[in-house]
């Protein structure tokens, strides 16, 4: 069975919107053999509720989430990693070691 995987980290305010960051860590992902929902294939232009509402159906559409460095600043990667707790999903960090939800302080933004 094949592991899907969703990548959420820091885009808005970010240089690129961060994109260089979650498709190399996409590409990471794929050589180990996950299948990457990566939201930085996203198009520009959307409003950032929009985004929110397909990242959010994404995040539902995985099994696991991997969060980039600088999410706890972002409101959007929080949503998401509170979404993927509520989920059961495992949650890693970037250095794909597992995030448990005590083990990390969310910053409300």
């Amino acid at each position: 069975m094949k592991r899907v995987i969703y990548i959420a980290g820091p885009m808005t305010g970010i240089e690129h919107f961060n994109r260089p960051a979650f498709h190399a860590k996409a590409q990471e992902l794929e050589k180990q053999g996950w299948i990457v929902i990566n939201p930085a294939t996203l198009p520009l232009g959307l409003r950032q509720e929009q985004y929110m509402d397909i990242c959010l159906a994404m995040v539902r559409s995985a099994d696991y989430v991997v969060m980039l460095d600088g999410w706890e600043q972002s409101t959007g990667a929080n949503a998401e990693y509170a979404l993927a707790i509520s989920l059961g999903h495992t949650i890693y960090d970037e250095s794909m070691r597992l995030l448990l939800p005590y083990q990390v302080q969310v910053i409300a933004a």
